[in-house]
């Protein structure tokens, strides 16, 4: 069972923001991450092959904005589980986006992406970025079961930012993160590196 952004441990981990400034990203202006997240998403599409390429859809997200994914989809997950108390409910909406205190987005420590062909339609990874466990009857989870197509794509994308350094939160393919709490558990890193940001961005 993948660790979730609910659970505890993810919460204990120590946060030590090191102060790297909001940039928009050289390659995809209309999105702003921690610079050295940026810097990795930059080694990581140096080394995708001829004729691919990333697209970025979000990276840097402002709490008001999570704050209004979380009501929402906790909302259909309410009607779904009426049944379940906020702890079950937290669990569950965990899957699809991160509790406000550890939330990657938040501290521009995450990307929500996928791979484009050199045309820049989008090659197929099984699901539609932003698609919910409901929705894609769990295929969004990045180990669920996919065609080979889709498969070889993810782990194209693993393969590539893997080495440079981010880690996948495993219940979405397309989320990918450097230097927040969730990170810093599944790399073994005394700290995190980047907590909620409230700066503008830097130009």
């Amino acid at each position: 069972m993948a660790i979730l952004l609910s659970d505890p441990l993810v919460h204990a981990v120590r946060l030590l923001d090191n102060g790297d400034p909001l940039v928009p990203l050289p390659f995809a202006a209309h999105v702003s991450v921690r610079t050295g997240l940026a810097a990795r998403l930059t080694l990581a599409r140096s080394a995708l092959p001829a004729g691919v390429d990333l697209r970025v859809v979000e990276g840097y997200r402002s709490a008001a904005d999570q704050q209004a994914i979380i009501n929402e989809y906790r909302g259909e997950l309410r009607s779904l589980h009426p049944d379940a108390d906020e702890v079950e409910l937290t669990r569950l909406y965990s899957r699809f986006v991160a509790p406000m205190a550890v939330a990657p987005h938040v501290a521009g420590a995450a990307v929500d992406l996928t791979l484009v062909d050199a045309d820049g339609v989008d090659l197929w990874l099984g699901t539609k970025i932003d698609d919910t466990p409901e929705r894609s009857g769990g295929a969004c989870f990045f180990h669920a079961d996919v065609d080979d197509e889709a498969r070889r794509n993810r782990t194209l994308l693993a393969r590539v930012l893997g080495e440079a350094g981010l880690v996948n939160y495993p219940t979405e393919w397309w989320h990918w993160s450097y230097g927040d709490r969730y990170w810093a558990l599944m790399t073994g890193a005394r700290h995190a590196l980047y907590g909620p940001v409230r700066a503008p961005v830097a130009v």
